[in-house]
């Protein structure tokens, strides 16, 4: 993955502001800033390669995982990050003003209630709910052609056989995340 130096400069400034509101607005439960740079930046890159597409949601993106990495890497995709607390969504927009990210939309709502005007190539999640649950809430997001992304931990097959009937799972990649012990995967559904 070739990351420009500016890009790397952005994705360490927005380590640094998140360690900092950290203290104050609880973000995160990792608390060091080496941490974060695996298990939040790192974690959130290794999806790069999938997003196939140019519109992507990231619902229940908290402090902006992994939307804020993966639009920094990718200006010319255009990622909505959607987050129901006004305290994630107002982090979210300092940190677009200080790194001056153009390349991304907050949309402060529940899931349920976000409507928008055309569909997404690319529903993100990460840790936002079971793949059930999360086609469940969020079927009205992707376009005619869209995918889930679905970032997950292991595989848990029982999760799989409880989607829906009209939901598929077409691929599940197995991630690399350097530095990061345990087992990481993206799982690919379509409707």
């Amino acid at each position: 993955m070739d990351i420009s130096s500016y890009q790397e400069y952005q994705l360490i400034r927005y380590v640094e502001l998140l360690h900092k509101w950290n203290s104050t607005y609880n973000l995160t439960s990792v608390r060091d800033p080496h941490d974060m740079v695996i298990k939040h930046i790192m974690d959130s890159l290794v999806v790069s390669p999938y997003l196939k597409g140019k519109t992507f949601i990231d619902v229940g993106t908290g402090p902006g995982l992994p939307g804020i990495p993966l639009a920094i890497i990718n200006p010319t995709k255009s990622l909505t990050l959607l987050d129901c607390l006004g305290k994630r969504i107002n982090f979210i927009r300092q940190v677009i003003y200080e790194l001056k990210i153009n390349n991304i939309t907050t949309v402060k709502s529940r899931v349920e209630e976000f409507q928008p005007e055309e569909g997404f190539d690319g529903v993100l999640s990460r840790g936002f709910a079971s793949m059930k649950n999360m086609v469940k809430i969020c079927h009205h997001l992707p376009s005619q052609n869209g995918r889930f992304l679905a970032l997950k931990g292991r595989i848990d097959q029982k999760e799989i056989d409880d989607l829906p009937a009209e939901c598929s799972v077409t691929d599940i990649k197995p991630l690399i995340v350097p530095g990061l012990e345990g087992e990481r995967h993206l799982v690919i559904l379509v409707k």
